[in-house]
């Protein structure tokens, strides 16, 4: 019996084979030009997992594999590479560093694992630890990334209240910044107070990006209740002062928690 999903692989690079055949739009296509509808396909499957979307997942996913064998299919062109390549090559990759998998390596837990991780990347010719870390990624995103990244060689808080006291500090330094108005120190003592944050939110188990996005959609959702309830009692927003908005405002809270019950 055939394994349904090398059946389904398979038949996906078959279509991807006859697109580049045969489609005008896909033939046109380069590395450059499905770059930014890659990130884009990555956004909507961020917005799908934010969302619990499951059906959504499933088929953001399609379009990223759909994306994956179309830059294999273009690799192959160029005499690059194919997509065995690029799949025996993160093989080797996780095999080689996951030697407590593959090997006799003994870990205790997921941190001996990560720093194991960091000295085999090192030992491959890696310079830094934090050569992995994209400089296209977000900035929240990045904060992650070079968080987690010097925390699996040691270089980390001991416990969360030792990084709440660094928020403190950092508000402090924000604070004073901002009675002297150094536009310049104002920005770079934001900067630390939001890494500072970030770097909490690992320690209560939170990703900072996915918290944040929670709460921007729910702003939105509150914001137009309010725009619906002025437009349905007639009120123009525009002319109305901060106590009236308040008001509406926590109307539509109310009103948003009470149909979620």
């Amino acid at each position: 019996m055939q394994d349904e999903r090398l059946v389904a692989f398979e038949r996906l690079l078959n279509i991807m084979d006859d697109l580049r055949a045969k489609c005008p739009w896909d033939q046109k296509q380069t590395m450059e030009s499905l770059r930014h509808l890659t990130i884009e396909e990555t956004y909507e499957l961020s917005d799908a997992i934010v969302s619990n979307d499951w059906k959504g997942i499933k088929e953001e996913l399609g379009d990223l594999f759909l994306h994956l064998v179309f830059y294999a299919r273009i690799g192959k062109e160029e005499t690059k590479f194919d997509v065995a390549d690029v799949l025996n090559a993160v093989c080797e990759k996780l095999i080689h560093r996951h030697p407590h998998i593959y090997g006799d390596v003994k870990v205790a837990d997921e941190d001996e694992v990560k720093r194991n991780w960091e000295q085999l990347k090192l030992k491959e010719g890696k310079k830094s630890v934090l050569e992995g870390v994209s400089n296209g990624l977000p900035a929240i995103n990045k904060a992650q990334r070079i968080q987690d990244k010097v925390r699996a060689i040691g270089f980390d808080w001991d416990d969360k209240s030792q990084v709440m006291l660094k928020i403190e500090e950092e508000i402090a330094e924000l604070k004073e910044a901002v009675e002297i108005g150094n536009g310049t120190e104002i920005e770079l003592e934001f900067g630390d107070v939001v890494f500072a944050l970030i770097n909490y939110s690992r320690f209560i188990n939170v990703d900072a990006e996915a918290a944040l996005e929670k709460t921007n959609q729910k702003f939105m959702k509150r914001f137009r209740w309010m725009e619906n309830y002025a437009n349905e009692n007639k009120m123009n927003m525009h002319e109305m002062n901060l106590e009236q908005l308040d008001e509406i405002w926590n109307l539509a809270k109310k009103e948003l928690i009470n149909s979620t019950k």
